[in-house]
């Protein structure tokens, strides 16, 4: 399973949340078994994948005050993303990797 890989090597999740209908609740069920499952979750980044959202900002605003780790940051619908562009949305330093500690440690 996927949620084998962070224990098999020993490191924290970092969640890419769907920016869509349903996000919420979906992002609160994945924020649950990660920790269910023993991972630390390092932190979050939002990717708009439907173009016309509603409600995005009050979205965003509700999992950054649920989720309980940091944001590194929120891409934008893009019609063709590249690397590079996506890249320029992100903030990686603020993840908190605290060397790979497992929970509770």
């Amino acid at each position: 399973f996927v949620g084998d890989i962070p224990r098999a090597l020993g490191l924290p999740v970092l969640l890419v949340v769907g920016l869509r209908l349903g996000c919420i609740n979906h992002t609160l069920l994945s924020v649950e078994t990660i920790r269910a499952d023993g991972h630390r979750l390092a932190g979050w980044a939002a990717n708009q994948i439907e173009p016309e959202m509603l409600a995005r900002d009050e979205n965003l605003a509700t999992l950054a005050a649920l989720i309980g780790a940091p944001c590194i940051g929120v891409i934008p619908w893009l019609d063709q993303p590249g690397p590079d562009e996506l890249a320029g949305f992100l903030t990686p330093e603020l993840l908190d990797l605290d060397s790979r500690r497992r929970p509770g440690t």
